[in-house]
Formats: C-alpha cells, structure tokens, sequence
C-alpha cells in the first residue's frame, strides 16, 4: 500500500510540474503576436547587441528587417525572438532568372544563422505590386518560388516560410469591409500568390495604416475611428457588423478579398502599422498624444484577443512601425518620427511594451487634432476621481447599464483584458464563457476591474456605461468577484 501510495503522489506531483510548464510556455508565448519593424536608415542607431537586450526587456516577440543584416541575425540569436528577413526589390531579377543565386542568398543569409536565429519568415520584396514596375511584378512569383525551393534543397522549406508583403492600395475596394476586393489589372500574378501562399501555408502580408485614412480625412470622427476611440462605428449593411476602428476594417476587407479569391486558408499577417508623434507644421495627424493612443490601444486591443470582426477570438500577427526612428529617410518629418524607442534606448513614449510594465504610464486619451477641432473622447473607460462619493456599504458589483450597445461594451472587454487583468474565465474553455455574448462578457470584465482596482464606486463608470449593483451576477460554475465598498 506505501508503495502505491507513493506511485501515486509522484504522479500528482509530476502532473502538477507538467502543468506548471505548460502555463509558463503558455505565458510565454500568449504575445506572440506582437511585431516589430527595425529598419536602418539611419546613422545614429544602437549596436545590435543592445537592442536584442532591449527587445528581451519587452513583451515584443518577433522582429521585421527589410534586409539580412548579419549582425543583427547574429545578435537574435538564441533569444527566441522570431525574425523576419527580406530581399531587397532589387534581388529579385537575380533571384527569379536564376535558382543559383537564390541558392547562394539562400547560404549567405540563412544557413549560417539557423536555427540559433530564429528565421520565421522570408519577404521577397516590399509592395511590389503597387509599384507601377511591370517587369519586377513579372517576376515576383517566379522569385518567391527560387526561394522557396532553395529553402527545400537546404531541408528548409516546412520551417522557414516565404511570401511578400502589400500595400492596401492591392485593394480595388475596401469600404465595406464585405466588399473589399483586390484590383483585377493584378490579373494571374495575384492568383499565382494566393496559390503560392495557399499550398505553402505561407501568410499575405500587408501594410494597414489608419494613419494615412486619417490624414485624407481629417474629421474629428475619422480621428476617434482610426485611434481605437469612442465614436459612432460604420455600419457594414452586407454582413450587419458595426466596425468601431479602422484598423480592424482594413484587416477584413483584406479578408474579404482574400475569400472572395477562394484563399479562405491562407493567414493574413500585419507586416507595418504605426502612427508618427511628430510631422512638418503642415502634416496633419502627427503628434505623441495621436501615436501613443494609437499603438497603446491597438496593443490593448490585440492582447484582449478579440480579433477582427470576421477573425473573432485570434489576434493576428502584427508588426509595428518602427522600433526605431530613421533619421536618413526621404520626405516629410513624420518620416523619420514612428520610433518607438530612441537611440540611447529610452521609450519615445510608453505603450505597456515592456515587461515590468504591462499598462502605459498614463491612459491614451484626447487625440491631438489642429485647434480648431472639437476633441474627441478617449477609448479609456473614464473613471472620474471623485474620493468624497458616498460608498456603498454592501456588497456590490459593477456591471452594464440596461442599453449599453455591444461595440460599447466590446471596447470595455477590449480595455480591461488588455491592460493585465485575468479574462481567463471569459475566453473559450473558461468558467464563465458561457452564455459566450458580449453582454455577459462584459459583465464579468468590467466587475473585474471594479473589485481588483479597489471597489470605488469612480472605477465603475466606463464612460458612463456602468452601474453598480448589489445582485450578485454569480451562477453556477461562474464567481463573480465581489465585496463590501
């Protein structure tokens, strides 16, 4: 009997350490999704070696060049970050005419890295499509598949994937987002991508800035849409859905084009998006407050794991523009204003990335508009501090007024599962995913910063779609937090 029981304490114990790391590998990659883009031009930036220790101090998991620079291969190495490496427009005559040189990109760039250096991608090319050259559009495939079966022959090819990466001007129509469509003057080069990237698992990457639809409207409305912001939403009739951003609109028109071309298997990846914090006099948009509710709040937005209106439940992959600021580059200031970080490594401004910090330092709120704009409100739930309010003395419980509106209360669910509070319960599989609607989602969110904040009745007002309650919302198999104010 000792030693049976003694078998079975060892196999609890053991079951117990299995899922001890099963949670840490879990954790660990649970922002995955989360990008960079580090580009070079420029003269000031730190060696490589410092920004791989500055990327380990972030929830950052993947990093984007537009080259192959081999010291910053080298100095990824072994960190676990997934990079992504790209061949420049100008190799890809070489690469499609010819399989050797191919091959020897191939054993210049990435055998001598992998697997220490963690290549996940290969980019041939950067918004070809779109670059009004007819004889590199020609080929770009034939590019794309030297690579590929240059990856093949070096025992590769399933490790390692290739594709290209798209501007949205791919798109012929993209509002609404069921109606976006790809350009047909793409003719068979676009098939022959999708079924490239179809048969090879290999993502479509695109270029989604907000950004850019903003600086073309510049209404305080397009503002609020384009940084994540409370606004009135724009109403797809097609598939009944009320978009209230940008970024997601985009995403899904791409979607859309992308089923409408029977790609329905193949993943979309966001290669750049980002929003400068400073321009010329006369740019409009630019600005810190503008660049920080932007990336801040599409941060929270892709941790909240809410995805897209037609990806529902994943965030996909995306890479934000820049880590750094390139002071080299051509055209106007904000050019050489997406940076993150500056070159002595501090943040530009605070977004949460970092992993003592999870939370920017202070809510992303009034975007920065010319002064002639009305402000808009911020996409932080507002919580007026109000200390002499009178408290309840009874349990209560901080849930959705009657009326609140679904994509209100989706940007409460947004806002508290992104800034590091535990939605475990709410996502699939947990205890209080059923009944799985936004309400009943919502209710347990919004509860949950309420008691973990401190039960005070000013953090239970979400821009005033919050009440408290003293019913306690708990049912079976489900706890509602839940204690005297």
């Amino acid at each position: 009997m000792r030693n049976r029981d003694l078998s079975t304490a060892m196999a609890i114990m053991l079951l117990r350490t299995l899922a001890f790391f099963t949670l840490a590998v879990n954790l660990a990659t649970c922002q995955s999704f989360i990008g960079v883009n580090y580009g070079q031009v420029a003269d000031n930036l730190p060696p490589p070696s410092a920004t791989a220790k500055l990327l380990q101090s972030t929830s950052i998991q993947k990093v984007r060049l537009y080259g192959s620079d081999p010291a910053i291969i080298k100095a990824l190495a072994n960190t676990g970050v997934g990079i992504v490496i790209g061949a420049a427009n100008g190799d890809i005559p070489g690469l499609a005419s010819d399989q050797n040189f191919a091959k020897s990109w191939i054993d210049a760039n990435v055998a001598p890295f992998y697997p220490a250096s963690n290549i996940i991608l290969i980019t041939v090319g950067n918004e070809v499509l779109t670059s009004g050259d007819q004889g590199l559009i020609s080929q770009l495939v034939p590019a794309i598949q030297n690579v590929q079966n240059s990856l093949d022959s070096a025992s590769l090819g399933g490790k390692i994937k290739v594709s290209t990466v798209h501007s949205m001007a791919v798109l012929k129509q993209s509002e609404p987002p069921s109606s976006g469509s790809f350009d047909p003057g793409f003719g068979d080069v676009m098939k022959w991508l999708l079924a490239f990237n179809s048969a090879t698992g290999s993502p479509f990457a695109i270029n989604p800035y907000p950004y850019f639809a903003y600086r073309s409207d510049p209404r305080p409305e397009t503002l609020a849409f384009c940084l994540f912001q409370p606004n009135g939403g724009r109403f797809d009739s097609k598939t009944n859905i009320k978009y209230m951003n940008m970024f997601d609109a985009q995403v899904d028109a791409i979607r859309s084009a992308l089923d409408s071309m029977g790609a329905k298997n193949v993943e979309i990846v966001v290669a750049e998006t980002g929003w400068p914090y400073k321009g010329d006099s006369n740019e409009v948009g630019p600005s810190v407050e503008n660049a920080k509710a932007y990336n801040g709040n599409l941060i929270a937005h892709l941790r909240s794991m809410a995805g897209t209106p037609l990806m529902p439940g994943k965030s996909v992959d995306t890479y934000l523009f820049a880590l750094y600021d390139e002071n080299l580059k051509p055209g106007p200031g904000s050019e050489r204003a997406f940076g993150l970080f500056k070159p002595d490594l501090t943040m530009t401004y605070d977004v949460g990335l970092s992993k003592t910090r999870q939370t920017p330092s202070t809510p992303s709120s009034t975007p920065s508009t010319p002064s002639t704009s009305p402000s808009t409100p911020s996409a932080v739930p507002k919580t007026p501090v109000n200390p002499s309010a009178p408290k309840p003395k009874k349990a209560a419980w901080c849930l959705p007024k009657a009326g609140v509106s679904d994509p209100q209360l989706q940007a409460n669910i947004d806002y508290v599962c992104g800034h590091g509070f535990d939605c475990s319960p709410i996502q699939q599989g947990g205890a209080c995913f059923e009944p799985n609607t936004v309400q009943s989602h919502a209710a347990y969110a919004m509860n949950l910063l309420y008691q973990t904040a401190g039960g005070d009745p000013w953090n239970c007002d979400f821009s005033q779609t919050a009440t408290l309650s003293s019913n306690n919302p708990s049912y079976d198999g489900c706890h509602y937090p839940g204690g005297s104010t």
